[in-house]
């Protein structure tokens, strides 16, 4: 007996020396670890779905066992997977394979035969669509498309065109497939053109708020359900395609909870899911926010990572918001003057901001305008002397003219700011309006790290903005929009490593989510081999950076023609006439 306890002793000793089986290994690479203690490595191993260890070639190959497989990286720069930390997912994918995506197209004349071709495709019922992502300034032209050039490229097809959040083009058959006629009354802050004779032309303007355009796109036919998986199966895969590896979804109108969640559900539950998606709840009807919100506290437990026995990949509840509340909504359509928000604001946004904090919800807010962001500040400030905030997460959406002064109410009260890349499509308008001078330094990010605040960035994809987290990371190392212009000052701009930690670890540390985001022993194993080296690459073409391995949970979910041996196959597009079989997401352009 005593010889067996002894033997049983030592075994326990032992165990911590002992090897572990190790599932995967990436050898012969340029590994940016985001690691303080070891920011480079040749090698990493990965056991399960996490990070085992990080050396160089020889170290790690040591580990090596008969089940284990073995990448080689070809020297190619090596990154921790990208986390969005605001974009629109879940909606967007049930609609993805529907849109004609103009996001990097460089010139008028190839998006216009792009409607063309896809107009002839397009069967009857269905329509054309093309839903933000992109701007004139990225065209060699520089101008947008006119209606009759719309109108000629797509005949009697159905066409609906979106432009940021500012306005629309309708082409003649959709506006009767629709009915809308002269006598058609213009929604509340939004405009229906007309002509001389009182005809509609088939523009729809935001004054300022987007409502009629997106109660518009709302009537537009949706797919079928098997259609919406294929779809967001499709939408997941071009998020890996261009490395992101985790998103925050926030929420967005038109997206009903739990109603427009079942896809993502039963992808989930079949362990499907190729990206970490913690998702925001978004309150949909003006007068019933704290209503909606009573409901959801009492239904959704909040950070209950959902697991399966497939894999576990985040997919949870985060919080509320974007939409908070429909009287808080300020809409940064730079086509129009910063919209006054109602004297009612403080009074209903602070109940449900108690609401939230004495149930430890996590919340954000989109405000663009430092003005919005100081009566949203009065407001938590009044629910904190209540219900102290310091164990809450919450933060700022956006923040584009931020000032010190709510900076530094925002590091008083534990909050943080996710920050987009919309002024890389909203640069030029923002300069028209408000001049040059308020555009080198917005949104301030420099001042926001320099007082510790937490910072993510993200897109605000799909519907403004485009949804590739690239043009982000060019867009704050160089201050430049997608049209080239200089629109952020070279002296407010960040390094190319510091912006790379704020899409990456720092965007999960924003909701105190610890273990994700470097390759580090310990963090989970979400990590891209890129195609370019993003950190010597000409700053032009850090755009269409891709992926040539992606590695979500410490499993291939995306590999190019070079990787097709261990990376999952490709899906066939449904139904057969989507944009998405013969364009793709992004337009990357390569040379």
């Amino acid at each position: 007996m005593k010889n067996l306890l002894c033997f049983l002793a030592l075994a326990v000793f032992a165990l911590p020396g002992m090897a572990q089986h190790v599932d995967l290994i990436i050898h012969n690479g340029k590994i940016s670890t985001l690691s303080d203690q070891h920011p480079d490595a040749q090698a990493v191993a990965i056991a399960g779905n996490k990070v085992l260890q990080v050396g160089s070639n020889q170290d790690i190959l040591k580990l090596k066992g008969n089940q284990t497989k073995v990448i080689d990286a070809k020297q190619h720069r090596v990154i921790p997977g990208l986390f969005d930390s605001h974009s629109h997912v879940i909606r967007g994918g049930r609609f993805y394979n529907t849109e004609l995506r103009w996001d990097g197209v460089t010139s008028l004349k190839r998006a216009l035969e792009m409607l063309r071709e896809q107009a002839k495709r397009t069967p009857k019922g269905q329509w054309v669509r093309v839903v933000g992502g992109w701007n004139e300034y990225q065209f060699e032209e520089k101008r947008l498309p006119t209606l009759k050039e719309i109108n000629e490229a797509t005949g009697d097809v159905p066409t609906f065109i979106l432009y940021l959040y500012g306005k629309a083009w309708v082409n003649k058959s959709g506006l009767a497939t629709l009915h809308i006629t002269g006598d058609t009354e213009n929604p509340p802050a939004g405009l229906i053109e007309k002509d001389e004779q009182g005809n509609p032309t088939g523009l729809l303007v935001a004054e300022p708020s987007a409502f009629v355009l997106y109660s518009t796109l709302a009537k537009l036919p949706e797919l079928t359900t098997e259609e919406k998986v294929n779809s967001t199966l499709q939408y997941f895969t071009e998020l890996n395609r261009i490395g992101v590896t985790g998103v925050m979804d926030a929420g967005g109108g038109f997206q009903n909870f739990p109603d427009d969640y079942g896809i993502t559900d039963s992808l989930n539950k079949l362990g499907m899911i190729t990206i970490r998606l913690p998702y925001f709840l978004y309150a949909q009807k003006k007068g019933t926010e704290l209503e909606d919100f009573t409901k959801w506290v009492g239904m959704a437990d909040v950070g209950a990572h959902a697991t399966n026995k497939v894999n576990q990949v985040d997919y949870y509840t985060a919080g509320g918001g974007e939409g908070l509340l429909s009287d808080a909504a300020d809409f940064e359509n730079f086509l129009y003057p910063r919209p006054e928000l109602p004297p009612t604001l403080e009074t209903n946004l602070k109940a449900i901001i108690r609401l939230l904090a004495l149930k430890k919800w996590p919340f954000r807010i989109h405000a663009t305008y430092d003005e919005s962001i100081t009566r949203f500040l009065d407001a938590i400030e009044k629910v904190n002397e209540q219900v102290p905030l310091t164990d809450n997460v919450w933060f700022i959406d956006h923040a584009e003219t931020i000032s010190e002064e709510n900076m530094q109410r925002i590091k008083r009260l534990g909050g943080g700011i996710a920050i987009q890349h919309r002024m890389a499509f909203q640069g030029e308008l923002f300069i028209k309006r408000y001049g040059k001078k308020p555009a080198l330094d917005a949104p301030p990010i420099k001042r926001i790290l320099a007082m510790d605040i937490p910072v993510g960035l993200g897109t605000d994809g799909t519907r403004v903005a485009s949804f590739n987290p690239w043009i982000a990371l060019y867009w704050i190392t160089t201050g430049k929009t997608v049209g080239g212009n200089q629109v952020m000052g070279e002296d407010f701009v960040l390094d190319r490593t510091t912006a790379l930690r704020l899409a990456t670890h720092k965007g999960y540390e924003l909701v105190r989510d610890m273990d994700k985001g470097k390759i580090e022993k310990g963090y989970f194993a979400d990590m891209v081999i890129l195609d370019e080296d993003y950190f010597q690459v000409d700053a032009e073409r850090i755009k269409n950076i891709t992926s040539k391995l992606t590695i979500v949970d410490g499993k291939v979910v995306y590999g190019d023609t070079d990787y097709s041996d261990v990376a999952p196959k490709k899906l066939e597009v449904l139904p057969s006439w989507s944009p998405v079989k013969y364009y793709g997401g992004y337009q990357t352009q390569k040379k």
